[in-house]
């Protein structure tokens, strides 16, 4: 069952901040407290209760489709990255870890190591930083 409680969730309430990108009545993008590298961010509904892909409605996932790939390309042009990472876990034996149905993206590098999914927590005044350079380049 949906948890409520989530920490997404909370997010989307209020309750806990984020570093936002971009939001509107049923979408938000934020960066990753926790990246995996510079710029990784996340997309999520507003508005549904599933927890992964398997459950999410058909519009809500063509909706966050939509969203994730506008996010990917804005990433990639504010960052300039060798390549970007799209992805999304289904099932804690999968990785998942947040009960919420999101979507990954992260920028990649060359030569340079991916994080740890979940590793350290990142300064919030870089992810602040990072989240206002990337929703200037939002189409």
């Amino acid at each position: 069952a949906y948890d409520p409680d989530n920490i997404f969730a909370k997010i989307v309430r209020g309750e806990i901040p984020s570093a936002k990108i971009f939001e509107d009545e049923r979408i938000l993008a934020f960066m990753d407290a926790f990246p995996q590298s510079k710029g990784h961010c996340l997309v999520i509904s507003k508005v549904s209760k599933a927890r992964n892909l398997l459950d999410v409605e058909p519009e809500v996932l063509s909706e966050l489709a939509a969203a994730t790939q506008r996010l990917a390309r804005a990433a990639r042009t504010a960052l300039n990255p060798d390549g970007v990472i799209v992805t999304q876990f289904n099932g804690a034996p999968a990785g998942q870890t947040i009960f919420h149905l999101h979507f990954h993206v992260i920028p990649r590098w060359e030569g340079a190591p991916l994080g740890r999914h979940g590793g350290g927590m990142a300064d919030p005044a870089e992810l602040k930083a990072l989240a206002a350079q990337i929703a200037a380049k939002l189409d």
